[in-house]
């Protein structure tokens, strides 16, 4: 059937779903996730992975409907002999609490379920229904907000836990293999809510576009996606590269030197100046608008200030100063911090007092790579099977005192960050019956005072630690005889 010969063809492409892993389909009981799991379960034994179950999480947003929806999820597993795992959790009430919108609360619930849904059954990823439909709304959506080619990159195949085997079919090729199949799906009716942005672009913007423009539209916006995606992991990677060359870390801030900063390509500068404006504001979001502000003032022959969201931006000479315009924190230690340029443990180090240096938290998917600045480092994140002979002894052994840990990929709960440390950071290293501040690790590690605020720590979205890179893996991400995936985390030289 055609459909299932594409979902074989992604699977294969991007390495999805290898043999022996075990799965578990998220099913809200819509058209593409009945599909989804008709389609894994006809494929299952003869590609050689296990559908390990189902999965379905009821909002309660959507009274008697929602409730309807749980009850044909439960009876479509019972028919088709698929364990279901089902938790019903207050999403309004979770988004009024965390003061989210509803859309950010469902988002965090759903993912924080699947990583639940996944451990329960043993299972290494979660399969989503997305389709390339959901990549073009998508690419629309982040195109209409202003989004640069990191956004427009959309949604990838793997992320985390998650695997998309239908992201590369279409709602057209969905609906054929159920009305094929006579298979029945439940209808959200919230899907024909124009007041929401991606139901006009789906029901309004696309329709227009097929019909005014270009037929082929679907195909055309899922190809500028991967080529947003391809654009956005070359352009970072080099300006990676330039930040580690350019800029420099103080006590106060940052430091940029104009003339190189603008002899380089606008995308480039672009990012560094990003960079190091997310550094002196503390981490804060930091739009188009206020990096062009930081662009334009070096290229001009203005003095400054001027004063941007948690930061201000002052020429000395021939430098650009970033200095934090937040309430200065308070520190234990006496005395002015030594400073130079770079990262940490070479001549461009930052040597400063604890808690000197300003709070950062970079967003890091997977697969993907982010670059630390703070840390003269970057720090990716990968997925893969357990390697062949290799016992999970041997894979704890790289998780200390190296630049690489190997880790349990279905306890992880996405999208991961890379931060410093927090007051209270308490943890449990791999190895050890009890928890430990990050505080008693360094000091136990005999970490200069001068990089412990500026050691990379990798946590989850519930806040939890999973790394302290260069230290120590936590305890609950270990490898064990049972894995099947793993996720790999790498510190890297810039």
């Amino acid at each position: 059937m055609k459909l299932i010969e594409s979902v074989r063809r992604t699977i294969r492409r991007f390495g999805l779903l290898p043999r022996d892993i075990r799965v578990v389909v998220a099913l809200s009981g819509g058209a593409d996730s009945v599909a989804l799991l008709f389609a894994l379960r006809e494929m299952a034994a003869a590609d050689g992975f296990a559908l390990a179950g189902a999965a379905h999480l009821n909002h309660q947003l959507r009274g008697a409907e929602a409730d309807a929806d749980e009850e044909f999820c439960r009876r479509l597993a019972g028919e088709l002999d698929v364990p279901l795992d089902v938790e019903r959790l207050d999403v309004a009430a979770l988004a009024g609490a965390a003061g989210v919108s509803l859309e950010q609360a469902a988002h965090d619930a759903r993912h924080q379920f699947f990583a639940r849904a996944a451990s329960r059954a043993d299972a290494s990823v979660v399969a989503v229904a997305h389709t390339k439909n959901d990549q073009a709304e998508t690419f629309l959506l982040r195109l209409l907000r202003g989004a640069g080619p990191r956004g427009l990159s959309g949604m990838h195949a793997r992320s985390g836990l998650v695997v998309r085997p239908f992201i590369d079919t279409s709602r057209a090729e969905v609906r054929a293999f159920l009305q094929a199949g006579r298979i029945s799906f439940r209808e959200d009716a919230t899907n024909d809510d124009r007041a929401i942005p991606r139901n006009r672009v789906r029901h309004e913007l696309i329709p227009f576009l097929e019909a005014r423009f270009s037929p082929g539209i679907i195909g055309v916006l899922d190809r500028e996606a991967a080529i947003a995606r391809e654009d956005a992991e070359y352009l970072d990677a080099a300006a990676t590269a330039a930040a580690a060359a350019l800029m420099t870390i103080t006590a106060a801030g940052v430091e940029l030197p104009i003339e190189a900063i603008v002899a380089h390509p606008p995308a480039i500068a672009r990012r560094v100046i990003r960079g190091a404006q997310q550094i002196a504001s503390g981490g804060r979001f930091t739009g188009f608008d206020a990096v062009d502000a930081v662009l334009a003032f070096a290229v001009s022959n203005s003095a400054g200030p001027i004063d941007l969201p948690g930061h201000r931006v002052n020429r000395r000479g021939d430098t650009l100063v970033l200095t934090s315009s937040l309430p200065p924190r308070r520190h234990r230690h006496r005395g002015a911090p030594r400073h130079a340029r770079g990262g940490p443990g070479s001549s461009r180090a930052v040597a400063m007092g604890v808690n000197a240096q300003p709070h950062f938290s970079y967003a890091l998917d997977i697969p993907g790579q982010v670059h630390v600045p703070e840390a003269a480092c970057a720090i990716s994140a990968d997925v893969g099977t357990v390697p062949p002979g290799q016992s999970p002894a041997q894979l704890w052994r790289l998780a200390g005192r190296s630049d690489e840990a190997i880790l349990e990929a279905s306890g992880l709960t996405g999208p991961l960050a890379v931060r410093n440390r927090r007051p209270g950071d308490r943890f449990r290293p791999l190895g050890l019956r009890g928890r430990k501040t990050l505080q008693d690790l360094f000091v136990d590690a005999k970490v200069e005072r001068a990089r412990r605020d500026v050691t990379p720590v990798v946590v989850d979205a519930a806040g939890q630690i999973i790394w302290v890179a260069g230290h120590a893996l936590a305890e609950a991400f270990r490898v064990t005889d049972r894995t099947k995936a793993v996720v790999i985390l790498k510190r890297l030289p810039v």
